[in-house]
């Protein structure tokens, strides 16, 4: 299987990572680029994991069966159209975008082609089990809040610089932390209306915003949704109302705590779990030709929502 990574950051040698691991559980034979900006040396623990490194568009191959774009949110849709006759499947980090003013057929994708995008959070223990037990017809409200603070984030680098702080780069925990919606989008569906106020308002030194609040009106419920950069506990959890009492799933300590019936403590995992189980979904999708859940058109979508109510 050959396969091209666009952008080796945190996240694009997780996904190296563990991509490695999963063809070698299935003695899948892989030959692996990464196209990279500079000649920058990244550390000998990815350096071993690839086959070729490339620093000129014209230099990349056409064949590949896989690409991974990992790289800035700004530069996603001029790598999915470079890349779009080059391969058969595209692995899209979230968000798809920095903007929605695209046209996705402009792309010329393939029709057999899968082109996933990034939804780490469907896949730890707390999301799926709310998404298979919670009738959502018996909901009345939702409440859900991601909370943390930026500069720790990735230690030993200078947050300021990150794309999270720049906002022409696609920064900001409107976009940034787009999982939020990802999930309650995949638990509860696409809501009627959305209202939202955000905007800079912490010390951080930054130019995106720090703080997004939104209310969402479903046909029978409303969920609020809060966005921080700046709380200094962190905090990732969700709160759904019901007749019974409330249902709290908190994704931070991987359990799920109720009102009216005993709690739940999933295992210990770590924290590549979600990650690990993302690549063998995508994995699946590709080698066995599944229904993609998460294709470009939910998270356009999905962008739109977020974009159109700013």
């Amino acid at each position: 299987m050959k396969v091209c990574f666009f952008g080796l950051g945190s996240i694009g040698k997780r996904h190296l990572n563990n991509f490695v691991r999963f063809c070698k559980e299935k003695s899948i034979k892989t030959e692996i680029h990464a196209f990279r900006n500079t000649n920058n040396n990244v550390d000998d623990n990815i350096k071993k994991l690839l086959d070729k490194e490339i620093f000129e568009e014209n230099k990349i191959d056409n064949d590949y069966d896989i690409v991974f774009i990992n790289n800035p949110t700004s530069m996603h849709y001029k790598t999915i159209e470079f890349m779009a006759d080059k391969c058969k499947n595209m692995f899209i980090e979230k968000p798809i975008f920095d903007k929605v003013s695209y046209d996705l057929d402009e792309l010329k994708l393939k029709e057999k082609g899968i082109y996933y995008v990034a939804s780490p959070l469907r896949y730890s223990n707390v999301i799926k089990y709310l998404k298979e037990n919670i009738d959502i017809n018996k909901v009345y409200s939702v409440r859900v809040i991601c909370s943390s603070y930026l500069p720790d984030w990735r230690p030993n680098t200078d947050y300021r610089n990150i794309y999270s702080s720049i906002k022409s780069q696609g920064g900001g925990v409107s976009i940034d932390l787009i999982h939020e919606w990802d999930y309650i989008t995949h638990i509860f569906g696409f809501p009627q209306k959305v209202y939202n106020l955000q905007g800079k308002f912490s010390h951080l030194e930054i130019d995106s915003e720090d703080l997004s609040v939104y209310i969402a009106n479903y046909k029978d419920k409303l969920v609020e949704l809060h966005l921080d950069y700046f709380g200094r506990r962190s905090k990732r959890e969700i709160e759904i109302y019901t007749k019974e009492g409330c249902i709290k799933g908190d994704l931070i300590n991987n359990k799920i705590v109720f009102d009216f019936d005993e709690d739940i403590y999933f295992d210990s995992v770590d924290s590549n779990y979600i990650y690990e189980m993302e690549i063998d979904y995508f994995m699946d999708l590709v080698l066995n030709n599944k229904y993609n859940e998460n294709n470009l058109n939910h998270a356009y979508n999905l962008l739109k929502l977020i974009k159109e109510c700013e």
